[in-house]
């Protein structure tokens, strides 16, 4: 068994969790999730500023434990090193400890673009015109191996998959080879899980009232078995919990279909068996790989151009006919049509009016000015939550895929090179396999107290969250929206009410945007993708829930008729 245990989900998460993970008890790997989409163009602009091109936070975590860490014989793997992983070693180096510290690089697609030929984009089709400012390769969990194989105390590497963090060391323990596609399957499922740290222990869970002692929440925890089974735990005594449902929201977490394609392999979801193994004990098993695709995935960002946006608050009676009056003395003031994209929201009482242009001064003090020009000639209770500022630029993301020969992935150790050829994911041999049988798993009996509400003869409109949770989340420029039962009787009505034809009559904002849905019966769950609803991604999105955290929190809110 090989313990592999998170200590952050994001560039920003708990900075005492790596001291946490490594004096709450016994764990073999030390791992971290620094990068998400946004990150690597936020990293773009600290370099641009000459700021470090990496998660700086990372090292400062790594101070506190790393002596411990090589005293127990715990190997660390974090995707902190971002744009500049060789910066990142250097400052693990320079805590002054014996650690020997690899790197893992060739991510970095800017060096070989004009041998890439068009980036078109994997979401719209589109054919990218602009110069990127950053292009970076999704690697996987083979070369992250063997840094660790080569005798790495620390693996520091750049864009790879999430998931990486944790196959990575369980190519390393167990010897897989690029054709034990099911065992790599399941660990990629396992670093699916606990990526996001806390949201696998509880955090930002549907039935929160049910998560003990959120404010300490534990950090997540692997157990990864050698035929890439495993089970998701903590650390006794830290708040939060592990169950069934802890662990589907999490997986339903940023997916699309059943079909998770990645570096190493492509994970069947629809295959994954979830048991209760006791208190914080989940076991995950059953899940299927198959062949990985031809090509590697691949991030591109760009300079969008400039925005701003000013929120003003509309309160009392006929707030709708404030908030257009609001937006027709603006218009009036500074011309709508004279800004390449404009964007109003009206949430509750605080009406977001956003403009985008390549115009940094339009942008600016052009647009916001003329805002606050209406104080005194707009509707009654007028007050704004922004004072007038400066335009800020934003960036769009752009997935593609490169062929998986142009990249040319570099591991070295303390700055020497290591051999890295034959188990790599560009030149493994790739066996397909047969496809497996429509029918999924059965879903396990892995429900628990308390139950949610019976289901009787007679419709009632009711809350959905009464007996459904739901995660959802940004993926691009699409939004992602998990919703499960926890009951097998309750899933069958799930599966025929909640449909694609149905979530715009429920989600307005969804309306004339495109939606796929997926089932996954193993987990009781459905699981949508909304194209289109962030625009051009997070950075570029003008949605006040520029990520759609909150997208299935309001789904879970609208009355619908529960028999």
């Amino acid at each position: 068994m090989l313990r592999v245990a998170n200590c952050s989900g994001f560039y920003g998460d708990r900075l005492s969790a790596a001291r946490e993970q490594v004096e709450g008890g016994h764990i073999d790997v030390l791992t971290g999730d620094w990068l998400a989409e946004l990150t690597m163009l936020i990293l773009a602009g600290n370099r641009l500023k000459g700021r470090p091109g990496y998660a700086t936070t990372f090292v400062k975590q790594l101070a506190d434990v790393l002596g411990t860490c090589l005293d127990r014989g715990i190997k660390v793997v974090s995707n902190a090193g971002g744009l500049d992983p060789a910066a990142c070693a250097q400052a693990v180096r320079d805590l002054g400890l014996p650690a020997k510290v690899a790197t893992v690089t060739g991510d970095d697609l800017m060096p070989r673009l004009p041998e890439l030929g068009p980036l078109v984009n994997l979401d719209t089709g589109e054919t990218l015109t602009a110069g990127p400012i950053t292009a970076n390769a999704y690697l996987g969990g083979f070369p992250i191996a063997a840094a660790l194989s080569a005798g790495a105390d620390v693996v520091v590497t750049g864009r790879v998959t999430d998931a990486a963090l944790v196959t990575g060391p369980g190519i390393w323990r167990y010897g897989w080879r690029p054709t034990d596609l099911d065992a790599l399957a399941g660990s990629v499922v396992a670093g699916h899980i606990i990526e996001c740290g806390c949201q696998a222990t509880g955090g930002n869970y549907s039935f929160f009232e049910e998560i003990p002692d959120l404010a300490h929440c534990g950090f997540p925890i692997a157990e990864l078995h050698d035929d890439g089974s495993c089970v998701i735990t903590k650390h006794p005594g830290t708040g939060g919990t592990v169950t069934v449902g802890t662990v589907t929201a999490q997986l339903l977490y940023e997916i699309s279909g059943p079909s998770y394609p990645g570096p190493d392999v492509t994970a069947r979801f629809d295959t994954i068996r979830l048991m209760q193994d006791g208190p914080d004990r989940v076991s995950v098993s059953g899940v299927r790989g198959d062949s990985p695709p031809p090509t590697l995935k691949a991030a591109v960002n760009v300079l969008g151009g400039y925005r701003n946006t000013m929120t003003l608050v509309v309160t009392g009676l006929d707030v709708a006919g404030k908030a257009r009056v609001a937006e027709e003395a603006i218009w009036a003031r500074v011309p709508r049509e004279s800004f390449e994209q404009t964007y109003t929201e009206l949430t509750g009482d605080l009406l977001r009016i956003t403009v985008m242009d390549s115009d940094r001064r339009k942008a600016g003090r052009l647009f916001s000015s003329a805002v606050v020009e209406t104080g005194l000639a707009s509707y009654p209770g007028f007050h704004g939550l922004t004072p007038p500022g400066d335009a800020s630029p934003y960036g769009v993301y752009w997935p593609v895929a490169v062929p998986r020969e142009s990249v040319h992935v570099e591991v070295a150790l303390d700055g020497s090179a290591i051999p890295f050829g034959d188990d790599a994911p560009e030149n493994a041999p790739r066996v397909p396999r047969a496809p497996l049988p429509d029918a999924p798993a059965e879903a396990g009996p892995w429900f628990s107290p308390p139950m949610p509400i019976p289901l009787s003869v007679e419709e009632e409109l009711r809350p959905l969250g009464l007996i459904a949770g739901a995660r959802s989340g940004d993926k691009g420029g699409n939004a992602n929206l998990g919703v499960w039962v926890r009951n097998p009787d309750h899933y069958a009505w799930l599966a025929s009410y909640l449909t694609a034809d149905r979530l715009p009559e429920l989600l307005p904002e969804v309306a004339g945007l495109r939606v796929d849905r997926f089932v996954f019966p193993n987990l009781l769950a459905v699981n949508f993708v909304v194209h289109g609803l962030l625009g051009r991604g997070v950075a570029a999105s003008p949605l006040m829930d520029a990520q759609a955290k909150a997208l299935g929190e309001r789904l879970r809110a609208i009355p619908v008729p529960l028999p």
